[in-house]
C-alpha cells in the first residue's frame, strides 16, 4: 500500500508505533460484516508518533506520541456537543448511503468496511487521522505504549458498557464474554462500586483473568446456566447484564445452533443478548457493547414483561479519553494485563487465525510494526 497523505488541514498522519487485533475485527475476518472490498486496510486500536499535521491543526505537532479513538468525530456537530462522538454527523463519506440502511448517518470508523467509510485503519506502519484536531489524545511522558494503547477502544468500550449498566453500590453485575471488553468491564464496574461480577465464558485462561479481577465466573458449558445464576444469585437474579459478545455467540450446541453454523452460513447468532434477557432480574438493566450489524431474533416478550432496560451504541471515546488516562496515570488500573501476544505486522495473518481460534492462550494481540 502507498503510504498516506495529508488530504486536509484538520489532518494528522502518525507512524503507527503499536496496533491491536480487536474481537470486532474478527468479525469481519468471519465474513459477517459486508463492506469490506480487496485491498481495504483493517484495525482500529491504533498509536503512535505524529510525522506530518495539516495546516488548520493547532493541537497536535510532528514528535506527539498519541492514542487514536476507533471513532472519528468532527467536533461541531450537535451530536459531537453533546458528547454522542459515535454517531457524529460529518465523518463518515459514506452516510448517505449508511442511512439507507440505519435511517441516519453515525461516525466513521478506522478500517470496519465501507459501510463506516472505507476510511483505511490503523494495522499498518503509518495511519492517516481525520479531525485529528477531535480525536487523538496526547500520552504524558512515563507511560508505555503497552499501558495506553487499549484507550483506542476496549478500555473505553468496557467502561462505557459498566456506565450503561446503571450501577449502583452494593448491586451484583453479570457479564456475558470475558473477551477483552469483558475483561474491562469486569474492573469497571468493580471501580463504579459494584459488589459483585458473575463473569460468563467457557474459556479457561479468560475466566481466570476475570477472576484475577475479583469476579465469580461461570463456564457456559458446564451445566444449567440460567439454573446456576439463580443459585449464585440466591433466585434474585443480577442487577445489570453486561453482554459483551455479540453475533457471533454460541449457545450449548442445540439443533438450532447447529443449523446456523452450518446449513444458514454466516448468520448472527444472539444466544448471549437472549440469555442475558433471561437472566436479568425484573426491572433491571441491559448494557450490549456487543456488536450486532443486522436482524436478530431477540426474545421481545421477555423483555417488555419483565420491564428491562437496554442501552447500546458504539462508544463515544473522546468522552472517556482524559478520565481513564489519569487512573492510568493514577495507577488504579493497568491496561496491559491483557495482552497475551506481541508481533510484527507481517505475522498477522497467523495471528487473526490464533485470536479466532483462541489457540495458544490467546486474549489480546498487539502488533509492532
Amino acid at each position: 500500500m502507498d503510504d498516506p497523505e495529508i488530504q486536509d488541514g484538520r489532518d494528522a498522519i502518525i507512524r503507527v508505533t503499536s496496533c491491536a487485533i480487536c474481537g470486532s475485527d474478527l468479525h469481519l475476518y468471519g465474513g459477517f460484516v459486508p463492506g469490506m472490498k480487496s485491498g481495504d486496510i483493517m484495525g482500529h486500536e491504533t498509536m503512535g508518533e505524529v510525522v506530518a499535521v495539516g495546516k488548520d491543526n493547532t493541537k497536535l505537532k510532528v514528535g506527539d506520541r498519541v492514542v487514536v479513538p476507533f471513532t472519528i468525530s468532527c467536533g461541531e456537530c450537535d451530536y459531537c456537543k453533546r458528547g454522542l462522538y459515535s454517531v457524529c454527523e460529518r465523518s463518515n463519506p459514506n452516510g448517505a448511503e449508511q442511512a439507507k440502511q440505519t435511517g441516519y448517518p453515525t461516525a466513521g470508523l478506522f478500517g470496519y468496511t465501507h459501510m463506516y467509510g472505507g476510511i483505511p485503519g490503523g494495522q499498518a506502519e503509518y495511519l492517516r487521522i481525520p479531525y485529528a484536531d477531535v480525536g487523538p489524545i496526547k500520552v504524558p511522558n512515563g507511560l508505555t505504549d503497552d499501558q495506553v494503547l487499549f484507550l483506542s477502544d476496549i478500555f473505553p468500550t468496557g467502561w462505557m458498557a459498566a456506565e450503561n449498566a446503571n450501577i449502583e453500590p452494593g448491586h451484583t453485575v453479570l457479564v456475558f464474554g470475558c473477551g477483552p471488553v469483558g475483561q474491562f468491564a469486569i474492573r469497571s464496574a468493580f471501580m463504579m462500586g459494584a459488589e459483585r461480577v458473575i463473569a460468563i465464558d467457557q474459556v479457561p485462561e479468560r475466566l481466570q483473568l476475570a477472576r484475577d479481577a475479583g469476579a465469580e465466573t461461570i463456564d457456559f458449558s458446564e451445566g444449567d446456566l440460567q439454573e446456576r445464576i439463580k443459585t449464585m444469585t440466591h433466585g434474585v437474579g443480577p442487577d445489570s447484564v453486561i453482554e459483551a459478545v455479540g453475533l457471533e455467540s454460541h449457545g450449548s450446541g442445540g439443533l438450532m445452533e447447529k443449523v446456523q453454523e452450518t446449513v444458514a452460513g454466516k448468520m448472527e447468532r444472539p444466544y448471549a443478548l437472549n440469555e442475558a434477557i433471561v437472566a436479568c432480574r425484573p426491572g433491571g438493566t441491559i448494557s450490549l457493547p456487543g456488536v450486532f450489524v443486522g436482524v436478530i431474533p431477540t426474545m421481545m416478550g421477555a423483555f417488555v414483561g419483565k420491564g428491562l432496560t437496554l442501552k447500546t451504541g458504539q462508544t463515544h471515546v473522546q468522552r472517556y479519553l482524559e478520565p481513564l488516562m489519569r487512573r492510568i496515570e493514577e495507577g488504579e488500573i493497568d491496561p496491559s494485563f491483557l495482552i497475551t501476544h506481541k508481533i510484527k505486522l507481517e505475522d498477522g495473518p497467523d495471528a487473526y487465525k490464533m485470536f479466532q481460534e483462541k489457540t495458544d492462550g490467546c486474549i489480546k494481540v498487539v502488533i509492532n510494526p
